[in-house]
């Protein structure tokens, strides 16, 4: 063998012997990236991370722990934050649209008839019919009424209280106040219905010294709201209904602030230029208690039911 040959063939032995290194080497990696991706808790990379985002859908903090079926991935891909969110309701629906909130302020002015306060006078009674009276509520569901006397009625605030009546007898009766007795009903006197009057003495007694209160009662639903009839975008009346502690104070929503609308004795609050018609209504009880409700239409006569109602004092 000539000299060239031999250098030759040492060239062609090196060659192999640096493919066989490099393709060692190479096997090498491969099988230790095997063996760190079989390895427990390591972490994919950064697109696998995005790529299993889009599939968990994580509930906003307002929402309930059980999350809604929709907000589920869906099974032929992933889910889309905007395509899962709770569907608006449906404005046609003022009972499914409607907002409420609370809040507490210091306590609003309580008229002449204030909490925690016992007065004197007489009660009477009177043929209430079907319960309706100056409140305008229209007909009781039980006939457990009075009228308050033109002085504690001061312009309708009476209108709604629970009053307790007691008799020197130890007999007592809740009353609701549902309408007004004027002259010679005289300051602390109270009309009660013939089935109210008839819990604390026979009616023929005619007069009998009482004392009474107001109260809280424990036993009553959500308040209601109706606007009154002939009520439209450029005039309304809009009364309470069903409230547990007498009302206060009744606001709307102007968009640039709240507006306090004035009391008739008819118990409604009057916007005589339409101001907050169909708006936000803010009722505030003589606690100082705040209740907000939103999404009510006009619908002049109708009672809309909200989901709120004062606190028990």
């Amino acid at each position: 063998m000539t000299t060239r040959q031999a250098a030759r063939q040492q060239r062609r032995r090196r060659r192999l012997v640096l493919g066989a290194t490099v393709a060692l080497t190479a096997a090498a990696g491969v099988l230790a990236c095997l063996v760190m991706a079989l390895q427990p808790g390591h972490k994919v990379d950064a697109g696998s991370a995005a790529a299993t985002a889009l599939v968990t859908v994580q509930p906003n903090a307002g929402d309930t722990a059980s999350p809604s079926p929709s907000a589920s991935p869906s099974a032929s891909g992933p889910a889309s934050p905007k395509a899962t969110a709770t569907p608006k309701a449906a404005k046609s629906s003022p009972k499914s649209t409607q907002k409420t909130s609370r809040t507490s302020t210091t306590p609003a002015s309580a008229g002449r008839i204030r909490p925690h306060t016992t007065y004197q006078g007489v009660a009477t009674a009177y043929d209430a019919g079907v319960g309706d009276g100056a409140c305008l509520f229209g007909p009781s569901p039980d006939m457990m009424i009075a009228a308050m006397n033109t002085a504690d009625y001061e312009t309708s605030r009476a209108c709604g209280a629970y009053v307790l009546v007691r008799a020197a007898n130890g007999k007592s009766v809740t009353v609701r106040i549902t309408n007004e007795c004027p002259l010679p009903c005289a300051p602390g006197q109270i009309d009660l219905s013939q089935q109210a009057f008839a819990k604390l003495a026979d009616l023929k007694v005619g007069r009998l010294p009482i004392t009474w209160s107001l109260v809280s009662p424990s036993s009553i639903g959500t308040m209601s709201i109706r606007y009154k009839t002939g009520s439209s975008a450029y005039w309304c009346g809009i009364q309470v209904i069903g409230h547990r502690n007498p009302v206060a104070r009744l606001e709307v929503s102007t968009g640039s602030g709240w507006q306090s609308l004035p009391r008739t004795s008819f118990n409604y609050f009057i916007s005589a230029n339409g101001s907050g018609c169909g708006k936000a209504i803010r009722v505030t009880d003589i606690y100082g208690e705040q209740l907000t409700v939103s999404g009510l239409p006009v619908r002049a006569n109708v009672v809309q039911p909200t989901q709120v109602q004062f606190a028990q004092h």
